[in-house]
């Protein structure tokens, strides 16, 4: 089997959405479809540049965002070296119950300046558009 073979589900909520800065990473990806993750978790923005989910105890939420499946090496080789030294690669648990990787905030990265918490806001392009409305 080539490398290419070996499929992994990657969930993503921010600048690899459709329409996103860094979504060229995930060309030829297949699309699974627009899922929720489980409500164990918080939404950050950082910068305003790109968002990050963290797994907490309590009062987490259903972060909305979108699951593709993609190749190890696509992973490795497009997707991964696009993505900030804030965020680290994990799994998480989707609404559905099942996993799949995801880029996650690093634990560490909360306490920085202009990190946000921005979990009521619907998702990474609801909190754009309501900063854009705002300005």
């Amino acid at each position: 089997m080539k490398e290419d073979d070996f499929k992994v589900r990657m969930f993503v909520n921010g600048q690899a959405l459709a329409g996103g800065s860094i979504n060229f990473a995930l060309e030829g990806a297949a699309f699974l479809g627009r899922v929720r993750t489980a409500g164990k978790y918080r939404f950050y923005s950082v910068r305003d540049e790109f968002p990050g989910l963290l797994s907490v105890l309590n009062d987490g939420q259903k972060i909305p965002g979108e699951l593709y499946e993609v190749s190890y090496a696509q992973l490795r080789e497009s997707l991964l070296p696009n993505e900030p030294a804030e965020l680290e690669l994990t799994v998480i648990e989707l609404e559905d119950g099942s996993g799949s990787l995801s880029m996650c905030l690093r634990e560490s990265a909360v306490r920085l300046p202009a990190v946000v918490d921005i979990t009521a806001s619907g998702g990474w392009l609801a909190y754009l558009e309501s900063r854009q409305s705002k300005r």
